[in-house]
């Protein structure tokens, strides 16, 4: 099973994809080459299906190394606000743990496998640009 992050999947419409590695592996002291390896595998992927070279990497449960960045020419992105969406079906309470926390430049990380995430983000966005806020891709955030 291939796993892709991506902001949303379609880069004609100025959206960005990233890298969430193959099949979610999670850096560890003992695992650097073959995570290493499913970065690769999966800009490969990413490749072949867009056309497009991928320089950002949404590494799972936010485990990097620093030394990547460099190796791999890629940019890692961590979140700055975790609803805890992947252990709750509850949308308020989903919707609640951002807005509460929402301020300018967070990075809001969210699982899309999960219906109630979907709910839940959609209910967000209405909330916050009813707030004032802006939604923008990691690039525009990372080097405006």
């Amino acid at each position: 099973m291939a796993v892709i992050f991506c902001v949303i999947p379609h880069t004609q419409a100025g959206h960005l994809i990233g890298n969430h590695t193959y099949s979610h592996t999670q850096l560890t002291a003992n695992n650097q080459e073959s995570f290493k390896q499913e970065i690769i595998k999966t800009n490969e992927v990413i490749k072949e299906v867009t056309g497009e070279e991928t320089i950002y990497v949404r590494p799972p449960y936010g485990s990097w190394n620093k030394e990547f960045e460099k190796e791999l020419n890629m940019f890692p992105v961590l979140w700055t606000i975790d609803p805890l969406d992947w252990c709750s079906s509850d949308v308020s309470c989903i919707v609640k743990n951002v807005c509460t926390k929402a301020g300018e430049n967070e990075v809001i990380l969210m699982h899309d496998q999960y219906k109630s995430t979907v709910t839940a983000a959609l209910q967000i966005v209405d909330k916050l640009q009813k707030e004032g806020y802006e939604f923008v891709t990691v690039d525009e955030l990372l080097f405006d």
